[in-house]
């Protein structure tokens, strides 16, 4: 059957809060730009992450877009961290607003992207997706063609199952956290095991611990977890941000995460034990992601100064968990304060006060298979009926190279990235004329606000689009030195720090068989703003006509 077939000018993928943008700013360039979504509505992450305690852990005011100051004011917030369902209602709010959805095609899988040497287009194959987002009934495929290809598809999109034995066997319900049914699940009175203590795990545990007749959470990574102090948003602090948002703003779009807070202008080392007691406790008690990490000058980059900090966490777990061993246990060890990502949370080390909670401990008793009943480690067979995995992603890359576009001369991405993830800012990838990526490897992305990052790579795409386009300018792309330059950058950044000593899903380590290379630039949103601005006020000096 011959595919239908579209031809536009710009072809977005995904209508997370990356895609929503750029077919805004897109709009505003008068190009036809069509975005192709592979879940039934907008939200990107937001839509696919409903599982019990998905928040965002960047303060809802921050977490916001600033492109338009009536929006900005309208909207409300109600709590200092905002749940799932209120940041989807925010993107759906956006789509309404702005009357996306007439250009976005919903329950399409994109499963290949080619560029035409001749035409100098992409080509993009798209097939119906079910209710997960899988590409179903090749038969109905559709073919998109246009100029430019935008991928929006965010970088924590492509969820990661383990290869643990016995994976298919089991016989009870079993959920990934980033395919969570729409209509949620009870849980109540039964027997439910999770494995991964990540970010998710730490969001879900306390959840499904309140509802379920008995938890076990299957532990082998410790992770540094901070308290979020969520609460309801007071009306005049409200008031008080919306009024400041303009200068606000700017603060942030050259800050450090993306969120301003104040610099730290001395060494952990500089002040007394007491002073530096105060302030951690300060860092601590603020629920501001990077607060701590943020408190003195060099708890990023010197092992000394970063274990003071580590040490006071693991105290902090002391006092909140009432069993010596099991605070063990979770006293977080074996990896630098921050070289993970932090994550915030909501009564996560008290839920194992809780009788009905048990923690097994697979360094201690490595987990064997998932067998039709529960799990088997080697101490011990634990009977289940729901097996939920809070396993994360194949962060930056994995959604991309799911396309896998083929660029100049039939190179995949695939084997361009076959050592690592090579880009230029982030943006673009040399061989990859026109196609663009928005907060991709080599970007601050992942560790900042994301939405910073978003709306700065989305204006800086828009610029680059605009400019191409008043100087009828063909096919475009980094050149290959500067792409080489950009990445040993990247690299030399995270060396200054102690992250290359993390065993994160930043260095990919989380994937097996996956490159370990450090994947986002360590070195802050503003300077990254600087790099980029002065990229274009240059006039793209680091990119090259394609002949």
């Amino acid at each position: 059957m011959t595919a239908r077939e579209h031809v536009t000018d710009a072809i977005v993928v995904g209508a997370g809060f990356a895609g929503l943008y750029q077919l805004i700013r897109l709009r505003d360039l008068g190009l036809d730009t069509v975005v192709l979504e592979r879940a039934p509505q907008v939200g990107g992450t937001w839509y696919w992450n409903r599982y019990p305690g998905a928040r965002c852990d960047i303060t809802s005011l921050d977490y916001s877009y600033s492109f338009d100051a009536e929006l900005q004011q309208e909207w409300e917030w109600s709590e200092k961290f905002a749940t799932q369902p209120e940041i989807l209602r925010y993107a759906e709010h956006v789509a309404d607003r702005f009357d996306l959805n007439r250009d976005i095609r919903f329950g399409r899988a994109v499963t290949a992207a080619r560029w035409e040497e001749q035409t100098q287009t992409w080509t993009v194959t798209v097939m119906p997706a079910d209710r997960w987002g899988a590409p179903q009934d090749h038969s109905a495929g559709e073919l998109y063609r246009a100029k430019y290809l935008i991928l929006a598809v965010g970088n924590l999109s492509a969820a990661h199952l383990p290869d643990i034995a016995g994976i298919a066997d089991f016989a009870g319900r079993s959920f990934h956290s980033a395919q969570w049914p729409e209509d949620g699940v009870d849980f109540t009175g039964r027997r439910v095991g999770i494995i991964g203590t990540g970010s998710t795990g730490i969001q879900i545990i306390p959840l499904v611990a309140e509802q379920a007749g008995h938890l076990t959470v299957f532990h082998r990574t410790p992770n540094f977890s901070l308290p979020a102090g969520n609460r309801p948003l007071h009306p005049e602090e409200v008031r008080e941000r919306k009024a400041d948002y303009p200068a606000y703003r700017e603060r942030a779009r050259h800050s450090f995460t993306g969120v301003p807070v104040p610099v730290p202008t001395r060494s952990v080392f500089e002040v007394t034990a007491q002073e530096r007691e105060r302030v951690f406790e300060e860092a601590w008690e603020s629920g501001v992601y990077g607060a701590l990490l943020a408190s003195f000058t060099d708890l990023s980059t010197d092992a000394d100064a970063n274990e003071l900090a580590a040490e006071f966490i693991r105290r902090k777990v002391r006092s909140l968990v009432e069993d010596p061993e099991l605070a063990a246990v979770l006293e977080p060890r074996g990896n630098y304060f921050g070289t993970k990502r932090t994550c915030l949370d909501t009564g996560y080390y008290q839920t194992f006060n809780r009788p009905d909670t048990t923690l097994v401990d697979l360094r201690q008793e490595p987990l064997v298979r998932i067998t039709r009943t529960g799990v088997a480690t080697e101490g011990r067979h634990v009977e289940l009926d729901d097996l939920i995995f809070a396993t994360g992603f194949d962060a930056m890359t994995g959604s991309l190279l799911a396309i896998d576009p083929v660029g100049r001369g039939g190179l995949a991405l695939s084997e361009a990235w076959r050592e690592g993830p090579y880009t230029f800012l982030g943006l673009a990838a040399h061989d990859f004329p026109n196609m663009f990526f928005i907060t991709g490897p080599g970007s601050p992305s992942v560790l900042s606000n994301m939405i910073v990052s978003i709306e700065q790579h989305v204006d800086w795409v828009t610029g680059f689009i605009e400019r191409a386009e008043r100087d009828g300018a063909p096919a475009m792309h980094p050149t290959e030195q500067a792409q080489r330059e950009w990445m040993q950058t990247v690299h030399d950044e995270a060396a200054k720090t102690l992250y290359l000593h993390g065993n994160s899903w930043y260095l990919g380590a989380n994937v097996p068989g996956k490159p370990r290379v450090f994947m986002p630039y360590v070195g802050g949103v503003g300077q990254y703003r600087d790099i980029a601005e002065r990229e274009e006020a240059d006039g793209y000096p680091n990119w090259e006509r394609v002949a």
